[in-house]
């Protein structure tokens, strides 16, 4: 039984020091920026090394050494960078969304990043369920969050996010 003269309990007041945690379609608008920015920056190197038939050709080929490096060594290397030293993508900083880690808050560790970007995988898999399960998840964690132990918040904000 509960003592009766203990004051009424806030919602309010619970979830002062809880993260504001970052929901499936704001992490959508954020996926989509990251992928402009590798657009705009790959494109234009693409078509400087290897010219339009590059982008005309049906063939699933690689065309060589630029290819290789712009779209198959670039972007986890830009990703895991940015994951590091900003705890965000460009679109999650356009989001103030951080990446951290799930038990303690604090900035996720370098072997947390790589196994979240591998996992990355996993949560493509089964026709990207890992990623739709954001919108489920009571702590808006993807596959990907689970495997590495991370979360994606919005740091400084507290209560929770509905999206």
């Amino acid at each position: 039984m509960s003592n009766p003269y203990q004051p009424p309990a806030s919602e309010l007041i619970k979830n002062v020091h809880e993260p504001e945690y970052v929901g499936f379609w704001a992490r959508v608008g954020a996926s989509i920026i990251d992928t402009i920015i590798v657009i705009a920056i790959i494109f234009p190197l693409l078509f400087a090394i290897y010219g339009k038939e590059y982008f005309i050709k049906q063939q699933f080929t690689i065309s060589g050494v630029g290819d290789i490096l712009l779209n198959y060594i670039f972007p986890p290397i830009a990703v895991l960078l940015f994951w590091y030293f900003k705890s965000a993508t460009p679109g999650k900083i356009a989001l103030g969304a951080s990446i951290v880690d799930a038990k303690t808050g604090a900035k996720a560790s370098i072997g947390q990043l790589i196994g979240r970007y591998l996992a990355y995988y996993v949560s493509l898999l089964p026709l990207g369920l890992g990623f739709f399960w954001v919108a489920w998840d009571p702590k808006k964690q993807g596959w990907h969050d689970k495997l590495a132990d991370t979360v994606v918040i919005r740091p400084g904000k507290s209560g929770k996010s509905g999206q």
